[in-house]
């Protein structure tokens, strides 16, 4: 399934102003259940560190997560990173109409070169490690670029049915994923192996997750790409399963999993 050119399409209609990119990422913030895992570690990673700080949002999209970040805390200094460049002018704009370009810069940059030794406290990356192949590089890289006590923050999918794979002759939901998910052990030693001194992983995306993300974004994509009319259905869609998929993404987030589709992880150097 290509997920790609969908991206584009929705860019394309909510880049027009900035209060419509605003919207976006509230909509993205609401469906995304990814979203809703990585700002509660956000909110309490900011709660314990509230002084200027350096942000890295490694593979930083749309810029949802760079945008959410510069409203934890004004004094936090934030760059973001993407191998789009289209993403890359986007953001900037965007940023740069909301008087935040002070604060928050994009660059582009490929993750297996992009080094900067010690300069910063926290390195964002969400859904980025399963569209590349050289994951340990990136790894070390992370690594080499963090400050002392600084954390780096990963949401990625799993191996237990992640990409919404469920055996070896299944193929990944998304094309462009180069891996399925991560064992977790296999991506808690990766990291120790880079350098840092403790990793701390949990799941996400557990049974009520699962449906949710169904409900929200997998049946969804499949009717975008069958035609782009849908986007005209996609709002009476929502009012109908949305309310459905808000209380599943609460019992996600807010329940500890044996086993699920996604990765939570936290390395501190």
């Amino acid at each position: 399934m290509k997920y790609d050119p969908i991206k584009k399409s929705l860019g394309i209609v909510f880049n027009a102003t900035p209060v419509l990119r605003i919207v976006f990422y509230r909509l993205l913030d609401l469906l995304l259940l990814r979203a809703w895992h990585i700002r509660k570690e956000l909110k309490i990673w900011a709660a314990k560190n509230q002084q200027p700080l350096q942000i890295l949002d490694a593979g930083s999209g749309f810029g949802q997560y760079s945008y959410y970040m510069s409203k934890l805390n004004p004094a936090y200094k934030i760059t973001g990173t993407d191998i789009k460049e289209e993403q890359i002018f986007d953001c900037s704009l965007f940023f740069s109409k909301i008087n935040k370009a002070e604060q928050v810069s994009f660059e582009y940059a490929d993750l297996t070169q992009f080094v900067q030794n010690e300069t910063y406290n926290l390195i964002l990356s969400v859904d980025v490690m399963e569209h590349i192949e050289a994951d340990t590089v990136v790894f070390d890289n992370f690594y080499k670029s963090m400050k002392p006590g600084g954390m780096l923050l990963i949401s990625t999918p799993s191996d237990k049915g992640g990409s919404d794979v469920h055996d070896d002759h299944e193929h990944s939901f998304i094309d462009e994923h180069v891996r399925d998910g991560y064992n977790m052990d296999d991506i808690t030693l990766k990291l120790k192996n880079a350098g840092f001194s403790k990793v701390e992983a949990r799941y996400s995306y557990g049974t009520s997750g699962s449906l949710a993300w169904k409900l929200s974004m997998k049946y969804p994509i499949i009717m975008l790409n069958a035609s782009k009319l849908f986007f005209i259905l996609l709002p009476f869609y929502y009012v109908l399963t949305y309310p459905f998929a808000f209380i599943l993404n609460y019992i996600d987030v807010n329940s500890n999993h044996n086993e699920g589709t996604g990765l939570i992880v936290k390395a501190v150097k």
